[in-house]
């Protein structure tokens, strides 16, 4: 399912509900139907900027090797698939900091669910 994030500052982001919970969990927000509103845009940056930090700390978690080795091989000599290039948080997550970021500098809220 995707999510539709909206805000008078910015264009529309669309995002796949398991990526956005993420996020929104992060925010205290419901992944359903929400907003953050202008005042708490400074702080939506904060924290999110610093979960990218964090995120690009960490090499890939144990579970996504294990999906890797079972898809590839143990030594990733699988002939018929493309190497995988797994998308980072911080990729994911980048198109809403921009919106957060307009939204913060028009004094705009963003909404979704609605």
């Amino acid at each position: 399912m995707l999510i539709t994030f909206k805000s008078k500052a910015a264009a529309e982001v669309l995002m796949y509900e398991e990526h956005a919970k993420r996020i929104l969990d992060l925010l205290h927000k419901d992944h359903k139907r929400g907003v953050i509103t202008a005042a708490e845009t400074a702080n939506a940056i904060k924290l999110l900027e610093q979960e990218i930090t964090e995120s690009k700390a960490h090499f890939a978690s144990e579970a996504v090797q294990r999906d890797v080795v079972a898809h590839h091989g143990e030594n990733g000599d699988d002939n018929e698939h493309e190497q995988p290039e797994p998308v980072r948080f911080s990729s994911r997550a980048y198109p809403l900091l921009e919106m957060l970021r307009a939204a913060r500098a028009e004094n705009q809220d963003i909404v979704w669910g609605v």
